[in-house]
Formats: C-alpha cells, sequence, structure tokens
C-alpha cells in the first residue's frame, strides 16, 4: 500500500527543488510500450522525449529502454513504469507479455537512483485529477455535487481494473486484478457464450469477453452461434491487421450485421463490468473508462446498451445511476500518471 502524497497541479513541482527533475515514465502493456522523459523544473514540466515501441518485438523492458535511452539525454533522477501484472516487491511478471521487470535491476543497469513499478491502471489513476476537461467525455453526469470513491476500467489488450479511495481530502489509487475475475453471463446469449468460450478454456474471466481479445471471442461465438461465416473481405482486413479492429470499424460503420451484434454485445457487457468493479467499491465520486478501445468506438458507448449494463443492478440501481461516467480520451494518461506519481515519490 502505497501512502497518500501531497496533492498538486498536474506534474507541477512542489517549488522546493534548485535544480529540474529528469523524470523517465513508463506505460508497459501487452501490444506497445511508451517511455518519456521528463525535466520538471519549479514551476512546470515538459516532455524532452518521447516514443512507442511494439512490446512483443522485445523480450524485455531492459532492451526497449537500451533503445531508448541515448548518449545525448540527461541522466534520469527519478523512474516510474506501469505494468499490466501484479507488482510484488518491485518485481513485475506481466500478463501478457514473457516479461520479468525488476526495479532493482533496472536502477542498478541505468543508474537511476529510484525506480517504481506500479501496476498500468493504477498508472491510469494516478493522471485522473490532472487530465483537463477536454480530455474526458462524458457518457452520464451522475449527481451534481458526487463525491468519494472512483473507479477506473481500462479495456485493451487486456482488461485493466483500479481503484481510488476517497480519505476526505484526496483521493488514493490503488491496484486490483479484477478483470481476471469470472464472467458473470445475465441472460440466455451470454451464458450461451460461456458455454462456447468453456470449450476452449479452462475458466473464462471477463478480460476474455472485454478486451481486444473479448471482441475477437464474441464475434468468433456470433459465427458459431448463428453458424455464419464472416465475409471474406473481413476476414482479410482481419488476418492483415488488427481483428478487433476491424471488427468495430465494420460495426461502426454498419458493414457487418455480425459484427453490430458483436460489438453491442461487447459495449453491453463493458457496461455491466465497469458496474460491477464501480459497485463494489461504492465508486460514488465517478467512473473513468480508460484504454485504447473506448475513444474508438465513442458513437457505440454513446447508445443505450452501455449504460444499461453499467445500470443494471437490481435495486440498487439508483445508487448506481448517482455516479458520474466519464470516458479518458488521452492516451497517454498511464505514461503521465506514472510521471507524477515519481515526481512525488522522490525522496528529499
Amino acid at each position: 500500500v502505497h501512502p497518500p502524497i501531497a496533492a498538486v497541479s498536474g506534474l507541477q513541482d512542489s517549488g522546493n527543488q534548485e535544480h529540474s527533475l529528469h523524470i523517465l515514465s513508463g506505460d508497459i502493456g501487452g501490444t506497445k510500450t511508451t517511455l518519456a522523459l521528463f525535466e520538471s523544473n519549479g514551476t512546470a514540466s515538459r516532455v524532452l522525449a518521447r516514443k512507442t515501441f511494439s512490446s512483443r518485438q522485445h523480450d524485455s523492458l531492459e532492451g526497449v529502454l537500451r533503445q531508448f535511452l541515448t548518449k545525448d539525454m540527461p541522466a534520469q533522477d527519478v523512474a516510474c513504469f506501469g505494468l499490466a501484472g501484479p507488482i510484488h516487491d518491485g518485481i513485475c511478471l506481466t500478463t501478457n507479455l514473457p516479461w520479468r521487470v525488476e526495479a532493482k535491476n533496472l536502477s542498478g543497469e541505468f543508474g537511476i537512483p529510484q525506480v517504481f513499478l506500479i501496476n498500468d491502471l493504477e498508472a491510469n489513476a494516478w493522471s485522473i485529477a490532472q487530465l483537463p476537461e477536454k480530455d474526458l467525455h462524458t457518457l452520464h453526469p451522475g449527481k451534481p455535487d458526487a463525491a468519494g470513491n472512483r473507479s477506473i476500467v481500462s479495456a485493451g489488450t487486456g482488461l485493466g481494473e483500479a481503484g481510488l479511495f476517497w480519505d476526505g481530502t484526496q483521493h488514493i489509487p490503488f491496484a486490483s486484478e479484477g478483470g481476471h475475475a469470472s464472467f458473470s453471463p445475465t441472460n440466455p446469449l451470454e451464458i450461451a457464450l460461456l458455454e462456447y468460450l468453456l470449450k476452449k478454456h479452462d475458466r473464462v474471466s471477463w478480460e476474455l469477453v472485454v478486451s481486444g481479445m473479448g471482441l475477437i471471442n464474441i464475434h468468433d461465438f456470433m459465427l458459431n452461434h448463428y453458424g455464419e461465416a464472416a465475409p471474406e473481405w473481413l476476414a482479410g482486413e482481419m488476418a492483415e491487421g488488427d481483428a478487433a479492429a476491424a471488427i468495430s470499424k465494420a460495426a461502426l460503420e454498419s458493414r457487418c450485421p455480425l459484427c453490430v451484434k458483436a460489438l453491442d454485445m461487447f459495449v453491453h457487457l463493458y457496461g455491466v463490468e465497469a458496474g460491477n468493479h464501480a459497485f463494489k467499491i461504492m465508486a460514488t465520486g465517478g467512473v473513468y473508462i480508460g484504454g485504447g478501445i473506448a475513444p474508438k468506438i465513442l458513437d457505440a458507448l454513446e447508445k443505450p446498451a452501455f449504460l444499461e449494463g453499467f445500470f443494471a443492478k437490481g435495486g440498487m440501481e439508483p445508487l448506481m445511476r448517482d455516479m458520474p461516467v466519464h470516458v479518458i480520451l488521452n492516451a497517454d494518461a498511464a505514461l503521465y500518471g506514472a510521471a507524477f506519481y515519481a515526481r512525488n515519490r522522490i525522496a528529499g
């Protein structure tokens, strides 16, 4: 458990630094790794360098860092990496990558005095209070004076979840692996989806239905359930690039009826699980939908299916309707959150 930090605006310093700090920040996911070097002085911060790498083309975070950190860059005072996976004693075995990341090893090899590892959704959570209004899209306003705990749920390569505990003065993020909890269907079609996936997996988690691979799984199920084959043009697009993106694009453009059905189910289940997480931690202060998928399917999220799934908690529906729901539009939220965390953890 991390101790609370002093609340500051954005990545601004507290003003007691006599020289600039150089902060290395990273957002490490199963598909891509984004790194940035920040210079933070007494009033503001600026990005000195930023680059995105394909995670699967590297066998370690160290390998990515060796490419990113050039000789002309200033030495780093502190680093923080948001990683898709649980963190124990400064070590992370990433969930959707065969990487073992150790803070001690990174500090030793790259000469960084302090290195912090946090869950990628926790990194996202640290950014929320710093995001300007333009980086948020409101799906549901909730109560005008909403206050209390917050929730963040992000579908991307996997499904990440985190919370923000309200201590009366500030929000304190905490990690969660709720995306790996067991999928719970609520109607006959969803039960059929579960039965279909159980033929392929020993256990079906929420991540297997609400993520990039989840949309692919739902589309495969739809083809099987309705006894149809994917059109040749769609099969080609799926084979050539991002299969989930091809499905969602075809659905949003209404070019494939089964893709529309698949995306509708995906969006509904996304809402159900976002509501589940918010419900469990009493996120009366707001719910934030992050990750790479949500900004690309805003039109689908604006339809009734998402919020219907979110609100559907029986007699507790009025509680759910009081919760504001926002989509995070800034793709670098986790990157900035990790930098914010590092700046405020650094000793001295």
